[in-house]
């Protein structure tokens, strides 16, 4: 392996252990929402509904989950056939759509309530460590959203 460019191995990469651990999660996720029928997209779109106080447009949805609506729209037209939420216009402004989760939705939220206590139990991490992982992660997002280039 060539020296003269230390930098540039795979292992000294900050994006490649995220990129790996985040697909390592994800699929971790997969056996356990399949009993809901979701997907991990539509489970993150679900989570980030149930904490919204009042109906979401797909604008603040897509802010929240940081995806932009043509990534965002198949994941919630997905769960609108599935019978979790409800798409309407906004009456005050036709342009906007508003997301509003369902009865059948907020159902769904008791059967995954136990989704992120059965992942971590597969995970030897310690919970400071995860607390202390989490607050970094969250660090490096802002940091990264204020270093984005407009």
């Amino acid at each position: 392996m060539p020296a003269d460019l230390p930098q540039l191995d795979l292992d000294a990469q900050l994006c490649f252990p995220l990129y790996a651990a985040s697909r390592a999660l994800t699929r971790r996720y997969a056996p356990l929402l399949a009993a809901a029928g979701l997907t991990y997209p539509q489970y993150l779109a679900m989570l980030a509904l149930w904490e919204a106080p009042e109906p979401l447009t797909v604008g603040d949805l897509g802010r929240r989950l940081r995806l932009d609506s043509g990534t965002l729209t198949p994941v919630l037209k997905r769960l609108e056939v599935a019978g979790h939420l409800a798409r309407r216009r906004d009456i005050s402004d036709e342009r906007r759509v508003l997301i509003e989760v369902s009865d059948a939705g907020w159902r769904l939220r008791q059967q995954v309530a136990s989704v992120p206590a059965q992942l971590l139990a597969g995970v030897d991490l310690l919970p400071e460590d995860g607390a202390e992982l989490h607050r970094l992660l969250g660090e490096l997002l802002d940091e990264l959203d204020r270093a984005q280039p407009t």
